[in-house]
């Protein structure tokens, strides 16, 4: 088990949610490119860099854990793994549209995040990428902050935890 720093709102994903994601997702990430953008203990990333993603992007506010994610990179030499310290938002309008494969959101459940974060991972993701979400409810319903261009495939709940797989709507089908 990897070290995690001890810093507010982090929550570190767990285990049997971990296990259903990568169900979900196909153990094999060979070839992919992913991005957590809020990286928080790095779980999600680095589970998908053990599993063949070709390169992954963990993002982190807090410079302390972003350390840290530097300190485990280098522990499990994954060369494959890229940690940016700073605002998520900021580095994400950064980042080039359709740059990663799988993009995971678990931003603090304290935070009103989910909308601006899923807007983000609508341009980021490629055509035919996953989008992950982790909340503290559903995202279901008219007021759901999902925008048009992705559409929720999988959802299921663990305690407190709520997840999503949301994928980009395929053109031609009918759906915006």
């Amino acid at each position: 088990m990897l070290p995690v720093p001890d810093a507010q709102g982090l929550r570190p994903t767990p285990d049997r949610v971990r296990e259903t994601l990568f169900n979900w997702l196909g153990q094999d990430l060979s070839g992919l490119e992913c991005l957590d953008l809020f990286a928080g203990s790095g779980a999600l990333g680095f589970e998908a860099a053990s599993r063949g993603a070709a390169a992954v992007t963990l993002v982190e506010s807090n410079a302390r854990v972003a350390k840290q994610l530097r300190d485990n990179q280098y522990r499990l030499d994954a060369a494959q793994v890229r940690v940016m310290q700073g605002d998520a938002f900021a580095i994400a309008a950064q980042l080039p549209d359709a740059s990663f494969d799988v993009v995971f959101l678990d931003p603090p459940f304290a935070e009103d995040w989910i909308g601006p974060a899923l807007e983000h991972a609508a341009r980021l993701s490629r055509p035919g990428g996953a989008v992950y979400v982790e909340t503290d409810h559903a995202l279901t319903g008219a007021d759901a902050p999902v925008p048009a261009s992705l559409e929720i495939v999988r959802h299921a709940r663990a305690g407190a935890v709520h997840f999503h797989l949301l994928q980009h709507r395929v053109p031609g089908n009918g759906a915006a």
